[in-house]
């Protein structure tokens, strides 16, 4: 007869093991994604602009008194915007103005008078690639 078989003596160890293995990875789960894409797929804005993400994609916009500019990123690149366009509007408590975005180079941009200060809310409806995006940014 065996002295100590490996399977009496080490069964709670080895529970405990798998136990503090899976504890472990069950909370560190969580860190990875956001490690996983790097700097190339931070939502960070990259123009001075609110980032939003919507179905992968990210949605800066820049607001000015004197424009507005949407750039739309596509996993951390930028999105090909020369057929999209967008209506955004603008709420400061009981005031509503609605621009119409069109592309401008990298971005789509409205030009005019835009009444923007923190708190401002912007509401944006984005038509690029076949998809309608809508996102819901606020004015820092």
């Amino acid at each position: 007869m065996p002295f100590n078989t490996p399977s009496t003596t080490t069964k709670p160890l080895r529970r405990l093991l798998t136990l503090a293995a899976l504890t472990t990875a069950t909370l560190l789960a969580p860190t990875l994604p956001a490690h996983a894409h790097g700097e190339a797929h931070s939502h960070a804005p990259q123009h001075g602009g609110v980032v939003v993400e919507v179905k992968d994609m990210d949605l800066e916009l820049v607001a000015k008194p004197d424009v507005l500019q949407l750039y739309l990123r596509d996993h951390g690149k930028p999105a090909d915007v020369s057929k999209a366009s967008a209506k955004v509007t603008l709420l400061n408590g009981t005031e509503k103005q609605e621009a119409t975005m069109a592309p401008a180079g990298d971005r789509l941009e409205a030009k005019g008078s835009f009444r923007v200060a923190p708190g401002t809310k912007a509401l944006a409806q984005v038509t690029v690639g076949g998809k309608v995006l809508s996102a819901r940014f606020e004015i820092k």
